[in-house]
């Protein structure tokens, strides 16, 4: 039996493979981009408000901190207690292109040992966690030259 994929969170991103892109909101106005997207009004609080427009974000950006997840995660990540769980390494990446800062997950397999500031990463489509009938997908970054 094939599973569905689904967001786990729908509107954040879309594409698959070298499409894959996280969705933000432009301001019309003052050229502010948001993440995840606004859909009612401009955050900026110097802004005179202006039209918000989805638009892609960029695909790399460079590491602007991260650290190790040592706990068991809340909802929206499902993890079953029966199981081991292994940590995961969370990255702040920086995408210059629209100067903010997007917080992800490393591609499984990627720790802090491997991850250094300023490193360029990419980011790539990823699986949450899957049940008997769904692929819940989100994004995750991977350091620029790995394939994995």
């Amino acid at each position: 039996m094939s599973r569905t994929r689904t967001p786990v969170v729908s509107g954040w991103f879309a594409g698959d493979g070298n499409d894959f892109r996280l969705l933000g909101t432009r301001c019309s106005a003052c050229a502010s981009v948001f993440f995840p997207r606004e859909d009612a009004h401009c955050r900026n609080p110097g802004c005179p408000g202006g039209e918000l427009a989805e638009v892609a974000l960029s695909g790399r950006g460079r590491v602007w901190s991260y650290t190790d997840s040592r706990y068991r995660p809340p909802s929206p990540y499902v993890t079953d207690p029966e199981l081991s769980w292994e940590p995961r390494a969370l990255i702040a990446v920086e995408l210059a292109a629209e100067r903010i800062v997007v917080l992800g997950q490393s591609v499984p397999g990627v720790t802090v040992a491997d991850l250094t500031v300023g490193m360029e990463v990419e980011v790539v489509p990823g699986v949450l966690n899957e049940d008997a009938g769904t692929t819940w997908t989100t994004w995750h970054w991977r350091p620029t030259g790995v394939t994995a």
